[in-house]
């Protein structure tokens, strides 16, 4: 049995209504297995996505290969990625199904 993410894409549809990503730096917290990360990348001039969970990442980093889209995976709690960056160069941030 297959998982259908989304199927009528609702969700999609309304990320890209509530938010303009077009050419922007796009930090996803929480990004999980990249799940929604593949659906609006190609959208965004880059994405750094922040993942707590090693195996989740790898699955990510295995389900964007080959996208036409700058997309940087980065294992570590979403706290340790904050105290070690600056907040500055992020247009929009998104949190989406994460319990940080």
């Amino acid at each position: 049995m297959s998982v259908r993410t989304d199927p009528d894409g609702n969700e999609t549809d309304a990320l890209f209504e509530l938010v303009h990503l077009e050419g922007a730096h796009v930090l996803e917290i929480g990004a999980g297995d990249g799940r929604l990360t593949w659906r609006y990348a190609h959208r965004a001039a880059r994405v750094t996505a922040v993942e707590p969970f090693e195996a989740s990442v790898a699955r990510a980093k295995q389900g964007v290969q080959g996208a036409d889209a700058a997309v940087e995976f980065h294992h570590a709690a979403f706290e340790d990625f904050a105290a070690d960056n600056d907040p500055d160069v992020f247009d929009v941030a998104l949190l989406s199904w994460a319990l940080c």
